[in-house]
């Protein structure tokens, strides 16, 4: 709900962010998924990192293994409006700063539109931070084990392969072919849909290679004969995600070699897929999983060759990833959403508009203020109470904002009435001033006080649309849609 955006919004106010930057020498763009405007790697204050994810808020957590995780993940966002993923290590994970430091900015060297990519990183004191692009539409493994609308499509599955077989490529080719722990956490999904390899497995925890973490039963042999991960062993790990792919389940890759060498392979084929693939793709992408899956590393394919072989299989490329995920894509334009005119005149910031509706409106939804106003009889206090809101009023109507300002402040401390259209005005005088965080305060205060009234989001949304914090001030405009549309069916 916006209301909820709105209050996140707050924590996001005093964020004061100026990240130094550093040129990349290799900024390859792709020219998809505005490549351009991504900024070359930068380092962030911790103060800056905990201004954007609100204090590191819980609310803020998106790692799948939540808070209890050693290396939590984040979502925040910057001053300039940019939605960012931040990844907190535990103390011990990084003692070398230098180490961490070097291995941060070689990473974030890379740009490809099949990465999750790094912008920067954070080292203060025994604070380790990596800041990465924020990816909106979760895991291959929420969309593949734990679906709730739908199973992930054929075509969308041989897409996902071909996309990471794409990312290891481009990694391999920039001299990054190692990559730690690659799973279906890894796999993350951007705002077209498309699925993007995250950035952070490519960091390695020391300079001989030695990291590697997860289940032994999907383990790299290598791995547990040596300790090494080699680029061979990425390989590995891609044939465990091609499994994962082809059953739907996370499948240790010892138990569907049994089931591919017994001849059984169509036994590895998700139920959900029946009757939407052809038994030669099927047989193609479980002999590709088998060729990576083989003990000796030499005999593993190098990503190039995924590459090709993954080609050759896709399905639908005409059809975008979010239709074939059944992902919503964009956000409704403000004409789609049938405003109100004050609903249109905010989506729009004519704060002229707004003015000229919210005085010919006057006081009609402001059902407390006009009961106490029926009455004749006042303290003293009272009247000096109700003198400021008049005098208010009257530099409103004369668009002298800075006195109405004064005005309604004195009412509103006076604290013997509350009035959400005064906060309202107050607001739009605020807007006028070039003042939009106090805006959105107000707004939020006449929210408080009258929590179904359309004209308290509609500000909201033409406060936030001033701070450049359009998606938010979309949805508030769709819960003041919503509002006025339960309000009209009443009446």
């Amino acid at each position: 709900m916006g209301a909820r955006c709105s209050k996140l919004s707050l924590c996001w106010w005093h964020s004061n962010l100026k990240s130094t930057s550093f040129e990349s020498s290799d900024l390859e763009n792709g020219g998809k998924n505005d490549r351009d405007s991504l900024p070359g790697f930068s380092e962030y204050s911790l103060e800056q990192l905990r201004a954007a994810t609100a204090g590191f808020s819980v609310d803020n957590i998106v790692s799948e293994h939540g808070e209890k995780a050693p290396n939590v993940v984040y979502k925040g966002r910057l001053e300039n409006d940019r939605w960012i993923a931040v990844k907190r290590f535990n103390k011990s994970a990084w003692p070398d700063a230098r180490q961490f430091i070097e291995e941060a900015r070689a990473v974030g060297q890379l740009r490809n539109d099949r990465l999750a990519n790094l912008i920067g990183c954070c080292y203060e004191g025994d604070e380790r931070l990596l800041v990465a692009e924020f990816m909106p539409n979760e895991t291959l493994s929420k969309h593949l084990f734990h679906w709730e609308a739908q199973p992930m499509k054929w075509a969308m599955r041989l897409r996902v392969a071909l996309y990471l077989a794409q990312a290891l490529e481009y990694c391999s080719s920039k001299g990054r072919a190692l990559y730690h722990d690659l799973n279906a956490y890894r796999v993350l999904f951007d705002k077209d849909g498309n699925p993007r390899l995250s950035c952070f497995g490519l960091m390695k925890n020391s300079r001989d290679g030695k990291s590697y973490s997860t289940n032994l039963a999907f383990t790299p042999p290598e791995y547990l004969r040596t300790g090494r991960v080699i680029p061979e062993s990425v390989v590995y790990s891609f044939g465990t995600l091609l499994l994962d792919l082809l059953s739907g389940k996370h499948i240790p890759p010892s138990h569907a070699l049994d089931l591919i060498r017994g001849k059984n392979f169509l036994m590895l084929i998700d139920s959900c897929l029946e009757g939407h693939f052809s038994n030669d793709d099927g047989t193609e992408l479980v002999r590709l999983a088998s060729r990576c899956l083989q003990y000796e590393p030499r005999e593993r394919p190098n990503a190039k060759t995924l590459v090709t072989a993954l080609t050759s299989l896709q399905k639908e490329t005409e059809v975008p990833s979010y239709t074939l995920m059944g992902i919503p894509h964009g956000t409704a334009s403000p004409v789609q959403l049938l405003l109100t005119p004050l609903g249109e005149a905010c989506s729009r910031m004519d704060l002229t508009a707004i003015h000229e509706i919210l005085e010919k409106i006057g006081y009609k939804d402001d059902e407390g203020v006009a009961n106490e106003l029926s009455f004749q009889m006042w303290t003293n206090q009272m009247q000096e109470t109700l003198n400021s809101k008049k005098q208010g009023d009257a530099a409103f109507r004369a668009k002298d904002f800075a006195t109405a300002i004064d005005c309604y402040t004195q009412f509103i401390d006076g604290g013997t009435m509350v009035s959400p259209t005064v906060f309202a005005r107050r607001c739009l005088s605020y807007l006028m001033s070039d003042m939009p965080q106090e805006a959105l305060g107000d707004a939020m205060q006449a929210q408080v006080v009258s929590p179904e009234w359309p004209t308290a989001f509609y500000l909201q949304a033409a406060a936030l649309f001033s701070l450049g914090m359009d998606t938010d001030a979309q949805e508030t405009l769709k819960d003041g849609t919503a509002l006025e549309a339960k309000r009209n069916s009443r009446n």
